[in-house]
């Protein structure tokens, strides 16, 4: 995995000098953020080696480099999935990728159904911790020293400056926010009601298909992580509404505008 993750890492630097120190997943709907970008170059995954693609709609398909809030950022528009039959190390091959091509912070966005009753549709989640029930993990397998440690500790998983200067952010423009712990599960179905409240129960606010795998990888790198989600769907109580991946799309579309100031007020925070 390691020749791979170099040959990859030589491709993109062979197209450009790379500066940037923040790395952006954007999930979900959300990869309106790169018309924010000042883009110096953009790569198709399809174009770099050793690069998955990707399959879900709603992800573009591009790594794109530029600066955003007067920052370096090279950003995933369209990230990859454990349902859409990548194995973990897949999935997460880009952040990989990201550490060794200089990124210091990772910044993930998605799209999650909320199991919290005191959530709303349409309500941004800063994630403060998570729960893996993927039944996997990227980390499996011989542990490569030169990437990160065998046992990594995630008693902090994501970082409580990042986090505090968001919830900061989001009052300043009375944008509506929770903070809460997210469940990373399998897909491709959504929830069954008994799921949504067997996730509420063991201490998730909210449940969604991605992010986890990510994160793990970066902190096993040592990386700076920050995540956030957009409340599409509701799990609570008997009478959960049916939901299709559509509405999903609709939903994080109409508060795209909302996470990218965020993001971008974040970025000029970030040292």
């Amino acid at each position: 995995m390691l020749e791979k993750i170099k040959e990859t890492v030589t491709f993109i630097e062979s197209k450009r000098d790379f500066n940037a120190k923040i790395g952006i997943v954007l999930g979900t709907g959300l990869g309106g953020l790169v018309n924010e970008i000042n883009i110096e170059y953009e790569l198709d995954y399809k174009d770099i080696p050793n690069f998955p693609v990707s399959t879900v709609h709603g992800h573009q398909g591009k790594l794109i480099y530029g600066k955003l809030a007067g920052k370096y950022v090279l950003a995933m528009q369209g990230r990859f999935h454990y349902y859409e039959g990548y194995s973990m190390q897949e999935v997460t091959f880009p952040i990989r990728v990201m550490k060794l091509l200089g990124i210091e912070s990772l910044l993930v966005s998605n799209a999650a159904g909320g199991v919290n009753p005191g959530f709303h549709v349409g309500d941004m989640m800063i994630i403060k911790d998570h729960i893996n029930l993927f039944g996997n993990n990227p980390l499996i397998g011989k542990n490569i020293a030169e990437l990160g440690t065998r046992f990594p500790d995630m008693t902090e998983v994501y970082d409580s400056k990042l986090v505090n200067k968001a919830n900061e952010i989001c009052k300043k423009h009375n944008f509506p926010v929770q903070q809460g712990i997210y469940a990373g599960v399998t897909g491709p179905t959504f929830e069954t009601i008994a799921e949504y409240k067997y996730i509420h129960i063991i201490g998730a606010d909210a449940v969604g298909m991605s992010t986890v795998p990510e994160v793990i990888v970066a902190k096993h790198m040592q990386m700076t992580c920050f995540a956030i989600s957009i409340i599409s769907d509701l799990g609570v109580g008997d009478n959960v509404a049916v939901v299709t991946h559509q509405e999903v799309l609709d939903v994080a579309g109409s508060v795209e505008p909302k996470m990218t100031i965020l993001f971008k007020e974040l970025i000029s925070f970030i040292d």
